[in-house]
């Protein structure tokens, strides 16, 4: 009878242990979602295109090609007004301007210089003047910047329906 109940108490010692270490794990689960906020949808951003890669897509695209793609990247601007909009670097002293899916979301205006993976779809635009003086106007260019716009220009963009600030 003495062995059975050492066997017991056994095994209830190694099953308390079990439980302890799968909460550690869910605790640790938890910090690492703490240092992002995502803005749109949630998306899986492990395999995220760098900003030498995705200069190279962009690279390869023509005017009627998108690409879809999840890419990482430093915000070079923000719009300030709303945070409709931002520029994020390519690394080849190139940017890409992100529009946000349907306006359904917007980002925060004090993120520039800050890392961001971003869900979506890229292509090749010809911006209007009208567009660009808008976005201009909106990023705090000056009257006299704005009035220099006066042609159209190809651009490098991205809608993005997903957007993961990291802290």
């Amino acid at each position: 009878m003495k062995g059975f109940n050492i066997i017991i108490v056994i095994f209830l010692a190694l099953v308390s242990c079990k439980q302890q270490n799968a909460q550690s794990k869910t605790e640790e689960k938890v910090d690492v979602v703490e240092e992002m906020k995502i803005f749109g949808e949630s998306f899986v951003s492990d395999n995220a295109m760098k900003e030498a890669e995705m200069a190279e897509a962009f690279a390869d695209l023509g005017e009627t090609d998108t690409l879809t793609a999840v890419i990482h990247g430093v915000v070079t601007d923000v719009c300030k007004s709303k945070g409709c909009w931002m520029k994020v670097d390519l690394g080849d002293g190139q940017e890409t301007m992100v529009t946000f899916k349907d306006y359904g979301f917007f980002v925060p205006k004090d993120i520039v210089g800050k890392d961001v993976v971003l869900n979506g779809i890229g292509f090749i635009e010809k911006m209007s003047v009208e567009d660009q003086q808008h976005f201009a106007e909106d990023g705090g260019a000056s009257e006299e910047e704005i009035g220099k716009i006066t042609e159209v220009k190809i651009t490098r963009s991205f809608i993005a329906d997903g957007v993961i600030l990291e802290q």
